[in-house]
């Protein structure tokens, strides 16, 4: 039997969670169902759990979206649980995980996870699709992020599954599909706050019927989003309990423990790769040295132990209570550890100050490069679970005001409107 692939998949890889959405009649797109241990989901979690097992290929077995974190909950020690990876796409210095002794480069991640995730969609990515329509953020993550990079890492990984790709910015397709829902014609502010980056674009919106329903007007981006408002948690209330700002011995001399260590730790694309042989001999070492080794020791043991997932759901449940309540509870117990700490909404807010002046600067840099001025704004759109935090959304309650934003499909919008970007006549027009 032939199977028909689809007129155009859109895909949004995400840094926390990958969604698809298939378009195969004009003007629509359906989200694909992915199947999950307890239930189907649109969302798929972007993360991937890798073991040792015999007869496998490299002698390694894996799973990924929310099959892995079923599989790591139920072996922790004995595998390697990875998530945010997209962080590393355009970082250089980045060559290759460590996982028991073999090396993935990003774009092996990369298929690996897309195969994994292929098997669940029940047959509906089997072959090569007619075209994918693939999201990418606007800027990368990362402190010195290459674009060049990133795409070639890309184009390894997404090359195999269509006839055509093509890369569209987020925000884009969450404008398409916000479109999807109005008749009025309108300017609006798209932003898209992920786990690793926020990107904002300006869209001017014709009414249904026009030549070109979407024209985008400007954009800008920063590589920063929901895993840094994670990182500033960890430092502030884990940190300090695994040596950060201790010292240690060094012949006459006491110097202060280097900061990457923590910088790693923190980072969810890096945690579970600190698991390597270097890296734990050297731990191993500052230990000896350190004036409170108790605390390198629950590093090392948290690490060992795999428990990076356990923090990240701690974390994330510190999170989305503070989006609650003014006042929540942060617990994590393991490896020795145990902490209960009370947090409020506001000194969360005050931690996360730099991160949302460096998100105010890009919307004023996304309104420049359109021309506009905010008062030109009709609808504010806003998306991705980051989105949700009270912080985030007040930024932009206090400029535009509450009657201009919109929000809904936090986590799907993307995908859908990729879809239908994927049915355009010009789709290389959209092109990024």
């Amino acid at each position: 039997m032939i199977q028909h692939s689809p007129s155009a998949i859109g895909l949004d890889f995400g840094t926390t969670n990958s969604v698809l959405a298939v378009a195969q009649q004009p003007g629509e797109a359906d989200m694909l169902l992915l199947d999950g241990p307890a239930a189907q989901s649109a969302v798929f979690r972007s993360a991937l759990c890798l073991w040792e097992e015999e007869g496998e290929p490299l002698g390694l077995a894996s799973e990924a979206g929310p099959w892995a974190i079923a599989e790591y909950l139920a072996f922790p020690q004995g595998s390697r649980f990875l998530q945010s990876f997209k962080s590393v796409a355009a970082n250089a210095s980045f060559e290759y995980a460590s996982v028991f002794e073999r090396r993935f480069r990003f774009e092996e991640l990369g298929r690996l996870f897309l195969a994994k995730m292929a098997a669940r969609a029940r047959g509906a990515l089997n072959g090569k699709t007619q075209r994918l329509v693939v999201g990418r953020p606007v800027e990368f993550a990362g402190s010195r992020p290459d674009e060049a990079l990133a795409r070639t890492r890309y184009d390894a990984m997404f090359g195999p599954l269509a006839d055509e790709i093509h890369y569209v910015y987020e925000p884009i397709g969450a404008a398409f599909s916000y479109a999807s829902r109005i008749a009025d014609p309108a300017t609006i502010l798209v932003a898209d706050f992920g786990g690793g980056t926020s990107d904002f674009s300006v869209v001017r919106i014709e009414a249904p019927g026009a030549a070109r329903r979407c024209t985008p007007l400007g954009h800008a981006g920063v590589g920063i989003a929901g895993d840094r408002f994670d990182f500033r948690i960890v430092d502030h209330l884990v940190m300090p309990l695994l040596g950060k700002g201790g010292s240690y011995r060094s012949f006459d001399k006491v110097l202060d423990i280097p900061g990457g260590y923590f910088t790693d730790f923190a980072d969810w694309s890096r945690l579970a790769l600190m698991r390597n042989r270097r890296t734990m001999a050297e731990l191993d070492k500052l230990r000896r040295v350190a004036l409170e080794p108790a605390a390198i020791e629950r590093m090392i043991a948290i690490i060992d132990q795999e428990l990076g997932y356990q923090l990240y759901d701690a974390v994330g449940t510190l999170k989305r209570a503070l989006s609650q309540s003014d006042i929540a509870e942060f617990r994590f117990e393991g490896a020795g550890l145990s902490i209960a700490a009370e947090v409020r909404r506001d000194a969360f807010e005050a931690w996360i100050a730099p991160d949302i002046a460096q998100m105010e600067r890009a919307v004023d840099q996304a309104l420049a490069r359109a021309e506009t001025n905010a008062s030109a704004i009709d609808r504010v759109f806003l998306t991705g679970g980051t989105s949700l935090t009270p912080r985030v959304r007040r930024l932009f309650v206090e400029r535009f005001g509450e009657d201009r934003i919109a929000a809904g499909g936090e986590l799907t919008s993307i995908a859908h409107g990729l879809a239908l970007i994927g049915q355009q006549d010009d789709i290389a027009a959209w092109a990024a």
